[in-house]
């Protein structure tokens, strides 16, 4: 299904995932933060989102333990960066698709 993001048509799924990642541009990342209530996103957000981006581009499976052991972020951090559910979220905002293990 299509929704409007930053005033582009984007494809998503029925959660709000993109189902495009050609389709992700930073302006996409920074309204879908505001919508899941994580604010402006700093440095510290944008090297979370590229390592993630990256993970998913190799086919890792994610994991809030995986990145928490990355070096890219502790686990603490991670939860501060995007509270209220830090993977679930933080991928969301990627632009790549939920991973297996999140509710």
């Amino acid at each position: 299904m299509k929704t409007l993001i930053a005033g582009k048509e984007i494809n998503v799924n029925e959660e709000g995932y993109l189902t495009d990642f050609q389709e992700w541009n930073e302006e996409i990342a920074k309204e879908i933060a505001n919508q899941e209530e994580v604010g402006d996103l700093g440095e510290r957000h944008w090297t979370v989102l590229k390592y993630l981006q990256d993970q998913h581009k190799n086919d890792v499976a994610l994991t809030i333990r995986k990145v928490g052991k990355s070096g890219v972020t502790d686990i603490k951090e991670f939860y501060a960066l995007f509270p209220g559910g830090p993977l679930k979220k933080a991928t969301k905002i990627a632009g790549i698709p939920k991973p297996v293990g999140c509710i």
